[in-house]
């Protein structure tokens, strides 16, 4: 029986503790809020603009109606792309993540960050020059401009108009410095004449200079020479987000490389030697976010995209902690209690041995 009462009584006291725990402030709190919150601004602001333009929304395959769900097949569609992963890139609170890694790669007021993405995941490139200008760096951005299925797939919506609606709102301040038309070759590769054309002209429409090389080394080279010449004295970090192969390289760098923040990068046989290898060459640390998932795991955000999460959901901001005070009384007391117990069974044994 003293078994069995030791064992409720545990249960109850761990019940309590349970419920004792309170949602604690995670570090940086206030950046990552700010970032998230202009986050879902910008999302809001791109949708009013696309119904505005008369772009109509499919709710089915966009259930939270963001408009910026893209479609399966258009003109500037330049690969294929997971629905799912599309509809889980559109949580603001990746801001917070993208803060946090920030902050943890010691980027501030003055720093310079290089980015390399395409119009695959238009919330995350949001989100990474919104947390990048939220902590007073200067994001220096090169996309190219197609985009997966799924994605800123548009021929009037490209992530470049997307950009520049958020620069006319005042969201962000930092316009890309160059665009290609991406692809298999970063040239168009895989579109048809029509949607090359359509990707060029959102380039120009957007004033943006065009990179538009025969090859993908020779993009990746030029993709290098705008980099340089907007920061003579170099990067504090190189960010690629999407799987655009003059960012990355190839499809196999891509995979050989983890997501995540790398100060210095392996060294390995990569197949092509993309912008994030070649920054990476020179001392620049590298933050790989090739999709949503493993940050979305790795910080605690919501794992289903619906409904669309709120601003500041998510461990990356709060993170539940125990009343250690509270947990360390009901230690002593628990083993108060085991103590006095044991010492009853002994006495009771002892006597009954005594006796017979």
């Amino acid at each position: 029986m003293s078994l069995v009462g030791l064992a409720v009584l545990g249960l109850i006291l761990m019940g309590i503790a349970e419920r004792s725990k309170t949602p604690v402030m995670q570090r940086f709190f206030t950046d990552k809020m700010d970032a998230a919150s202009r986050t879902k601004l910008a999302m809001d602001a791109i949708r009013d603009a696309r119904l505005e333009m008369g772009i109509p929304v499919d709710i089915v395959n966009d259930p939270n109606e963001t408009g910026l769900i893209g479609f399966k097949v258009s003109p500037v569609t330049t690969s294929r792309g997971s629905h799912e992963q599309k509809l889980r890139g559109l949580d603001p609170n990746l801001a917070g993540v993208f803060v946090d890694i920030l902050r943890r790669g010691g980027i501030g007021e003055g720093d310079r960050v290089a980015i390399g993405c395409t119009g695959a995941f238009p919330v995350m490139n949001a989100a990474m020059i919104i947390s990048v200008e939220a902590l007073g760096a200067t994001p220096v951005t090169i996309p190219s401009v197609g985009a997966s299925m799924w994605g800123a797939n548009h021929e009037d919506l490209t992530w470049l108009d997307m950009e520049s609606i958020l620069i006319e709102g005042g969201i962000i301040s930092h316009r890309s410095v160059a665009a290609s038309l991406g692809g298999s070759n970063d040239n168009g590769r895989g579109l048809p004449p029509d949607g090359r054309d359509l990707v060029r002209a959102a380039i120009e429409r957007n004033d943006v200079m065009l990179i538009d090389e025969p090859t993908l080394d020779e993009s990746i080279d030029r993709r290098m020479e705008v980099y340089e010449d907007e920061a003579v004295d170099g990067y504090d970090l190189y960010v690629n987000i999407g799987g655009g192969l003059a960012s990355i390289g190839s499809t196999q760098t891509g995979r050989l490389v983890r997501p995540g923040l790398w100060r210095n990068l392996p060294t390995k046989n990569f197949p092509r030697r993309g912008a994030l290898v070649r920054m990476a060459e020179t001392g620049v640390p590298i933050l790989h976010v090739p999709t949503p998932d493993d940050f979305i795991e790795r910080y605690g955000l919501a794992p289903e995209p619906v409904p669309l999460p709120e601003v500041g959901t998510g461990q990356v901001f709060y993170q539940d902690r125990y009343n250690v005070p509270l947990a360390g009384v009901f230690a002593i007391l628990y083993a108060f209690v085991i103590f006095v117990v044991v010492r009853i069974d002994i006495k009771h044994y002892l006597f009954r041995r005594a006796r017979s």
